[in-house]
């Protein structure tokens, strides 16, 4: 089978009207979805619940939570149809352990596992699965704007910072983007069938936030 060219099509995932004409774009070039993976989100930011101004906090649960909303409702609809798929949200170590100063972020990835997993529970009778993958510290550009966004907040050093993040998992070192995009490819295989409803973490195991 000639697979089709590859998608271009971007959209603002926090605007219905732009999301819904990527989604017609997708359905009508590939005809359905077998894998939806709900990547989308920013890290907000840093600083105590009293500073933090209302809208950063918006902006930060928008686009953390509403392009997972309007993603899953889309591809809900044609997997209920077809029986079959998997649906994965990117939530983060963020959304099972509290954080100082980073609320925005953890209430975001909280929603999220909170959101795959009352899916899991809709679209379970379909045949359709739900995870939430939950990523630890990821090494590369984001992390490091992450550390030097908490460096500016807190007056330390980004590497003492680092170092923190790194000793409060078993592991004592960061996850790679491979190490999730394996994770991704696992929950996507038959080898994964009978896993719906979870928060899979991919940390380390985190010993402490803090």
């Amino acid at each position: 089978m000639q697979m089709p060219d590859a998608l271009t099509a971007q959209a603002d995932v926090t605007d219905q009207d732009q999301m819904q004409a990527f989604f017609d774009q997708v359905t009508q070039h590939l005809g359905g979805v077998d894998v939806l993976v709900s990547n989308a989100g920013i890290g907000g930011p840093a600083g105590s619940i009293e500073t933090l101004k209302l809208e950063d906090w918006r902006r930060c649960l928008s686009v953390n939570l509403d392009g997972a909303f309007l993603a899953c409702g889309w591809a809900a609809e044609l997997m209920r149809a077809q029986k079959s798929g998997l649906i994965l949200l990117m939530s983060s170590t963020s959304g099972l352990f509290g954080v100082p100063n980073r609320a925005p972020y953890v209430a975001a990835k909280w929603g999220l596992v909170g959101l795959a997993k009352t899916l899991a529970m809709e679209l379970g009778s379909a045949g359709v699965r739900v995870n939430a993958i939950c990523p630890g510290a990821v090494e590369g550009t984001r992390m490091d704007q992450v550390l030097a966004m908490e460096s500016d907040f807190t007056g330390r050093p980004a590497a003492e910072i680092e170092q923190q993040y790194s000793q409060g998992v078993s592991l004592r070192r960061f996850v790679s983007p491979k190490d999730i995009a394996d994770m991704a490819v696992f929950l996507a295989s038959d080898a994964a069938r009978q896993i719906t409803g979870q928060a899979m973490a991919v940390d380390g195991h985190t010993e402490r936030m803090v």
